[in-house]
């Protein structure tokens, strides 16, 4: 057993215990893929995290990411909280306000210039929902086919199935039980709110690779659907998502296309520290 720094945080809020926990051990250098995941598995967190020496000479330090059940090549909420736990704990970047994080889908810059720390969103693939698996979603979570707008499987490290519905009050209204039923997983709803409203879209992610029925925050999945808005025409300027309404959050990320470089979508929400000392693992 050795004593390693530990800080537990809340991610995408400006409001702590109203954002997406995240466990971060910033001392993980010697720990088994067991031991992660073991913990992992103990915080029962939607994930945790663990810094290591980085491999790449370019990157600031190296992450690995671990849900309850799974290691994850990358994710949103545990990018920009472990960010911002390396800073607290004294790191110091290469450059100058970017920091370079290595983990399962490369080196994933986060910059720290503008308002709220942002990850840039990794590249995307994005092809058609195969239409059988669109009317199993539909069933699964008793939609009508018309208050669909478009869908898409999006990939970017992880799968997420997406619907895209006619309103915010739309995705709010539904129910997700019938999911993990019919043995679906990882689906994502967006739907914009009215106009005038502090927020651009309210987003859900439904039966995620957890025991949960619904995660709070999700950093990856938004950074897909903004790949996928961008390539389809339909990223203008930048918006604001919020999530998280129906489990009583206040999750908000910040998404902002690069005026300069087309392919380059900044990712960026605020990390609340709600908990920092020292472990033994």
């Amino acid at each position: 057993m050795t004593k390693r720094r530990f800080i537990q945080c809340d991610v995408f809020t400006a409001v702590p215990t109203k954002g997406n926990g995240l466990a971060v051990v910033l001392d993980a250098d010697g720990l088994s893929d067991r031991a992660m995941q073991d913990f992992a598995t103990w915080t029962n967190l939607a994930e945790t995290s663990f810094l290591l020496p980085p491999e790449d000479p370019a990157a600031d330090y190296r992450l690995r990411i671990f849900t309850p059940e799974r290691e994850l090549p990358f994710a949103g909420h545990p990018t920009l909280g472990s960010c911002a736990a390396w800073l607290r704990g004294g790191g110091v970047p290469i450059e100058a306000d970017l920091v370079r994080q290595e983990c399962g889908v490369g080196l994933v810059e986060i910059d720290l210039k503008g308002p709220v720390p942002a990850f840039v969103a990794p590249p995307t693939d994005a092809r058609p929902l195969p239409e059988g698996r669109q009317a199993a979603l539909l069933r699964a979570l008793q939609l009508l086919s018309e208050r669909v707008v478009r869908s898409a499987w999006l990939n970017n490290g992880p799968d997420w199935q997406v619907l895209e519905l006619e309103s915010a009050d739309d995705v709010l209204a539904v129910e997700p039980a019938g999911l993990s039923a019919a043995g679906l997983h990882d689906v994502g709803l967006i739907g914009p709110q009215p106009t005038g409203s502090e927020t651009d879209y309210e987003v859900r992610l439904l039966a995620p690779p957890t025991s949960m029925s619904e995660d709070p925050i999700t950093g990856s999945l938004n950074a897909a659907i903004a790949q996928w808005m961008a390539a389809e025409g339909r990223l203008a300027g930048p918006l604001t998502i919020r999530q998280g309404t129906r489990l009583g959050r206040e999750g908000r990320v910040h998404i902002t296309p690069s005026t300069h470089d087309p392919g380059r979508i900044l990712v960026g929400g605020e990390t609340q520290i709600l908990i920092e000392g020292t472990l033994e693992l």
